[in-house]
């Protein structure tokens, strides 16, 4: 066997022989790589934790969403839930749509309606009333509108007013025409301003706006509905007084929407300037509210003529 023959079937590793006591080498020696395994232990954990990374946010939305089908034992549970607000909301939300498409049904949950009327969460509450305006002939929701009206929170007063102009009841008017006003925003407590939200900002409901910091205890100043940051009075590091302004907020268009088409059916001439100025070009106010703004007037405007 030659020489070749003898060493073809080896791995293409350069041989070394030994010249003079030395060795020698036919070319660069290439390294031998040497591959690693991950263990059974690092992959199991390794897709354990690629598997939480997709599940969390999905169990997290599915907890939250309230167009998850609730059947009657959970819509019972979850109105009952003091633990969980949202919970309740959910039950409320679902019910509402039962109630739109005038499932008998819901009645068996219509004193846990009247219940939350009072309930300590604001969400809740203002979820509550608008629920309680899909049945314009139960006389117990009518009457726990009236009393939302007494409300803290100006948003349930004005859902709770809307809600009581399905029933042909505007002793809410005055909360309708509250929607349409910027909020103004003022300090709950005396501190110094430690950060503000800008001038122009888009802000959600119960959104930041700013946060004073009294002592050792931060407050935080949220808005009262979705909608726009027309003015920020407080200056970040300022000394601000309790009841101060620190700013204004302008309704979104939704809400806006909503207050007008109320407005249509029950609204009186003296509210018409705050009607007239959705009539014009505003930011982030689209054409349908304009047209709306529109209507709403001439629909006082024709109540007024026809009073003696």
């Amino acid at each position: 066997m030659s020489a070749s023959q003898a060493t073809s079937g080896l791995p293409a590793v350069q041989l070394e022989a030994q010249v003079g006591g030395e060795a020698r080498h036919d070319g660069p020696v290439e390294p031998v790589r040497v591959r690693h395994r991950m263990s059974t232990r690092n992959r199991l954990l390794f897709f354990a934790t690629a598997w939480l990374i997709v599940l969390m946010p999905f169990l997290f939305w599915w907890n939250t969403w309230f167009g998850r089908h609730l059947s009657d034992q959970q819509l019972s549970e979850f109105l009952n839930d003091q633990k969980h607000p949202r919970h309740i909301q959910h039950a409320l939300v679902q019910l509402g749509e039962r109630l739109t498409v005038h499932d008998a049904s819901a009645v068996r949950w219509y004193p846990d309606l009247e219940r939350l009327a009072s309930y300590p969460v604001e969400e809740v509450r203002n979820t509550d009333a608008w629920v309680m305006g899909q049945d314009t002939a139960e006389a117990g929701f009518h009457r726990a509108l009236l009393k939302m009206l007494e409300d803290p929170s100006p948003m349930v007063r004005g859902n709770a007013a809307l809600s009581l102009v399905r029933f042909g009841d505007a002793a809410g008017r005055l909360q309708i025409v509250v929607l349409l006003e910027p909020a103004r925003i003022v300090a709950p407590v005396a501190g110094r301003v430690i950060g503000t939200d800008h001038v122009g900002t888009a802000i959600h409901q119960g959104g930041l706006i700013a946060k004073l910091q009294n002592g050792q205890q931060i407050a935080e100043v949220r808005s009262p509905f979705s909608g726009r940051i027309r003015t920020l009075s407080a200056v970040e590091g300022a000394e601000i007084l309790l009841g101060a302004e620190l700013a204004t907020v302008d309704p979104g268009a939704e809400q806006v929407w909503e207050a007008l088409r109320a407005l249509y059916l029950v609204g009186q001439p003296e509210d018409l300037p705050a009607i007239r100025v959705y009539q014009r070009d505003l930011p982030d106010i689209p054409n349908r509210v304009k047209e709306q703004a529109v209507l709403t007037e001439q629909a006082i405007r024709g109540r007024a003529r026809r009073q003696p």
